[in-house]
């Protein structure tokens, strides 16, 4: 599955026993999505539905950057497509000291040394947290990874 085709949110399912039969999206015994009610959402669908055995959905995950951090391999995400996502891509943190923050009304925009856009955060850091440590995909930095008080080695993450 290529990342362009996902549709966000998606929703993490704990278990490979997934099965497709007469429209229903099975996990473990318990129907994950009903294809044969109308809706353009797995949400939607999973509201009309009459089918009371409904596995759970406990994990959400609303962006890239929360995936990233996810351990998990198998997804299904808003459209109802089941995915495998195995992390294969080696990819480098590295630390940047921050330079500044602003403040807007839903995020905070985090300024790093030596690059030249922000990075969003949905919380204002901690006035402790002096760096960001970036995640780099094809040698560009990506992702705010994490953050902390002092400079961190250079280091590498799966994607």
């Amino acid at each position: 599955m290529n990342l362009n085709d996902i549709r966000w949110p998606v929703y993490v399912l704990h278990s490979d026993e997934v099965e497709n039969k007469d429209g229903l999206l099975f996990c473990d015994t318990q129907i994950v999505d009903d294809k044969n009610m109308t809706g353009d959402s797995l949400g939607l669908r999973r509201l009309q539905t009459p089918h009371k055995n409904l596995y759970r959905l406990k994990v959400m995950i609303e962006s890239f950057t929360e995936f990233v951090h996810h351990k998990g391999q198998f997804y299904i995400d808003s459209n109802g497509k089941f995915f495998r996502w195995v992390k294969k891509k080696s990819c480098s943190v590295i630390s940047h000291k921050i330079e500044k923050t602003e403040k807007r009304d839903i995020a905070t925009l985090l300024w790093c040394k030596n690059i030249p856009f922000p990075f969003v955060a949905k919380r204002p850091p901690s006035a402790l947290m002096r760096y960001a440590n970036i995640l780099y995909m094809d040698n560009q930095p990506a992702i705010l990874y994490s953050l902390s008080e002092t400079k961190q080695k250079k280091t590498w993450r799966k994607v």
